[in-house]
């Protein structure tokens, strides 16, 4: 038998039979380690380093600097915080002699072929300690080119957030570059103090971040938009209130043009043109939302003055909310059309993106908020749980992360929060989801405007099932909670995906293209749980009956693939280069395919026409499991191997769907798989989940092999992995649920 400690420190030992205490105990070490930490929000510079549709750097010198003479030198500088060690691949393509420092020492030397190869992609593997990293690129100008592109491998996945060095510049996202220089600068060995002044390094860094003494001189909204008469913007800061109860907040100042100010919610100022004004409100203890609405004069004058005062003290202004890379407290939104009209609980939030014009119809024609700068934009980025060449990486927390193996965990907060009665760890599901889907808009236009998203990388750039199913069917369990109408429109990009976009065999089945990779042209088991019960959700929620019958036939299509009658279990996957499925049976791609049929089975009515085979495979899927499960009561990393050790997210798997097979009625022999799905829970509590609630024996993120030994020897176990802990929740509630079904004496 497979141990990962001793019995003692099992959560079964600890709290036996009690499922209840087990799932509050799984679920709030999740809760726990996983705080409601969202989106980080940062200074980025739009004139700067922009990355492309892969996720790289484009930092192209020659295109900056069209002038630039061979022989020259230029530098580029970034640093990367980690949480922890985290071991990960970038991608290095040439545009001319390059030399590359991590963390002081030369990590890459370009070579001639490098240099001169225009489609030359070198795989560099990095080792990021905890903590500060720091990135410097040496570059020389030649015929051949200045620059290099630079990025992780599978960049929407495994996230290289870059930040600026120096002291004026920290917290701001991005890289700097240098003006070039005649001579080199930083011998071998030396580089910048990227903690120290910029100035000390004597050379002018780039992307500018302060105005020019002329620009400095305009008012702010003229030196933002230009002269844009009749247009208007918008400002939004906070005003601290710190004295205790209510006092008397003074607004006074001046403008060119008609203004508008509210102060918490309430409209204080109203000028309908240029002119000056004084106005003293009562305000209540705390930090109020201050908005001014500006409108350029016929003239082109647009600017206005604005002192706000406590008392006989000017008020402390702070941001909205905070923005790293930045000391100022407002935010700007504009130019607008004349003819745009919003209201005030539309703008006082940065979770939508605002029409510059009436009829806005392309991502083209909205705008976000930006700062006080040349190009400064304010830009939320996703800076939680990093994937390093692994699926999971330390302690970090996973919110609002948009992948699929938080779509299982995300499921299973919910389905054990209702059968606990705690509406906090719904409320906490929903909210995850929730930090996702308020800026699917924004990621949109963020993709736009930068090249590559800074946040929900997976969902905008989405190229495969693993990319949106999972998540997406828990975004729609989460639907029944709140209704949210703003996870509709992310249901139907998603769901035009698969039904239309998704790459499809000749008889329909979906497979993989992944033109150029060595999972090229092949169909995965996991499959069916990345498409079949989103497709099952979205019929449900929306009454689109052909998202249903698409799941039905899907599973058949896979079937003729992968099932292996003789055992009457599932390949992992087949290999349309070689024609042929690889004949292993991987534990969890088994435990995808059975998961993922018992969701299937719930939606369509009696009368489906495919509802019968649907059960029969069901059955004849669950006999081939049963017959392979361990004494311990959980199954095998390799199903028919008895050497591979016991693996626990694909018995959780198994559990859930045998207990769902019973409770429902699609099983033939309903004590049998009773058992079975009492002792691998059981086995569970006893060999995978420690009394902390930390979740063991769960393998990590597969790739696929033609040979056993590499799901048994080099795809190992990670304590408390995302693929795991969501199904042990699930299977926890459907014991559970027909636990109490049979004490309660009803009929199967």
């Amino acid at each position: 038998m497979t141990t990962y400690f001793h019995e003692q420190e099992s959560v079964r030992y600890r709290f036996g039979d009690d499922d209840a205490a087990i799932l509050k105990v799984l679920a709030d070490r999740y809760v726990g380690a996983n705080p409601q930490a969202g989106f980080a929000y940062r200074t980025f510079y739009a004139s700067g380093i922009l990355q492309n549709e892969e996720g790289l750097f484009e930092l192209d010198l020659g295109q900056r600097f069209p002038d630039a003479r061979p022989g020259q030198y230029a530098y580029a500088c970034g640093l990367v915080w980690s949480d922890g060690e985290r071991s990960l691949d970038v991608l290095i393509r040439c545009l001319g002699p390059v030399r590359f420092y991590f963390n002081g020492e030369l990590a890459y030397r370009s070579n001639v072929i490098d240099e001169i190869k225009p489609d030359a992609t070198v795989k560099l593997n990095l080792n990021f300690v905890k903590g500060w990293n720091r990135l410097f690129l040496k570059f020389k100008h030649t015929p051949a080119g200045f620059g290099r592109l630079f990025g992780p491998d599978e960049a929407k996945v495994r996230i290289l957030n870059v930040l600026t060095p120096f002291a004026e510049r920290q917290g701001q996202a991005g890289w700097v570059y240098s003006e070039p220089v005649d001579t080199d600068r930083f011998e071998e060995g030396f580089e910048p103090d990227t903690h120290a002044s910029e100035r000390e390094s004597g050379l002018r860094w780039l992307p500018a971040c302060g105005w020019s003494g002329h620009e400095q001189a305009k008012p702010v909204p003229e030196r933002l938009f230009g002269r844009r008469p009749g247009k208007q913007a918008y400002a939004w800061a906070r005003v601290n209130q710190l004295r205790a109860g209510e006092a008397t907040v003074r607004l006074e100042g001046t403008a060119t043009g008609p203004l508008t100010i509210w102060l918490d919610g309430r409209q204080v100022v109203e000028l309908s043109e240029a002119g000056s004004f004084r106005k003293e409100v009562p305000l209540a203890f705390g930090k109020r939302d201050l908005l001014v609405r500006s409108v350029c004069s016929g003239e082109g004058e647009w600017g206005y003055s604005l002192t706000v005062s406590v008392g006989e003290s000017e008020a402390e202004l702070t941001a909205p909310i905070p923005v790293q890379g930045t000391r100022e407290p407002w935010f700007y939104l504009g130019p607008l059309e004349a003819d745009v009209r919003l209201d005030y609980s539309e703008l006082v939030r940065t979770d939508r993106l605002y029409p510059l014009k009436a009829e806005a119809s392309a991502l083209t024609d909205r705008t976000y908020w930006r700062l006080d700068g040349p190009e400064a934009r304010i830009r939320p980025y996703y800076e939680n749980a990093m994937l390093s060449n692994k699926w999971t990486v330390g302690s970090v927390t996973n919110y609002a992360r948009w992948d699929y193996p938080l779509g299982v965990t995300i499921y299973g907060l919910l389905q054990a929060g209702r059968y606990l009665g705690r509406p906090d760890l719904i409320r906490y599901a929903v909210e995850h989801v929730q930090e996702c889907t308020d800026l699917f808009e924004y990621s949109l236009w963020d993709r736009e405007q930068y090249g590559f998203p800074a946040v929900n990388q997976r969902l905008v750039m989405m190229r495969m099932l693993d990319n949106c199913g999972s998540f997406g069917s828990a975004m729609l369990e989460a639907y029944r909670e709140c209704e949210d109408p703003g996870f509709l429109p992310v249901a139907d990009r998603i769901a035009d995906f698969i039904l239309h976009r998704l790459e499809r065999k000749e008889d329909g089945a979906f497979y993989r293209t992944c033109e150029g990779e060595y999972s090229a042209d092949t169909m995965w088991a996991d499959d069916l749980y990345m498409s079949t019960p989103f497709l099952c959700r979205y019929a449900r929620v929306t009454g689109r009956a052909e998202a249903l019958d698409e799941a039905a036939a899907q599973f058949l299509l896979f079937r003729k693939y992968l099932y292996m009658p003789e055992q009457r279990i599932m390949s992992h996957v087949f290999d349309f280069k070689y024609g042929a499925a690889t004949g292993i049976p991987w534990g969890r791609g088994n435990g995808w395919t059975l998961f993922s049929l018992s969701e299937v089975l719930e939606t369509p009515p009696e009368s489906h026409e495919k509802r019968a085979e649907l059960v029969g495979f069901f059955n004849e899927l669950c006999e081939g499991y049963a017959a392979l499960q361990a004494e311990s009561g959980l199954w095998r990393q390799v199903l028919n191997e008895p050497d591979a050790y016991e693996e626990a997210s694909c018995t959780a798997m198994f559990a859930y769907a045998f207990a769902r097979g019973v409770r429902f009625g699609w099983l033939r022999e309903p004590d049998r798989f009773t058992a079975a799905a009492v002792k691998a829970w059981e086995g569970l509590a006893r060999i995978a989940i420690d009394r902390q609630g930390h979740v063991h024996g769960v393998c990590s993120g597969s790739r696929y092999a033609f040979s056993p030994d590499y799901y048994m020897y080099d795809l190992l176990t990670v304590t408390n992995d995302n693929h795991g802990i969501g199904i042990m929740m699930l299977a926890g509630t459907e014991v559970a649920k027909l636990k109490e079904r049979l004490a309660q004496g009803s009929r199967l």
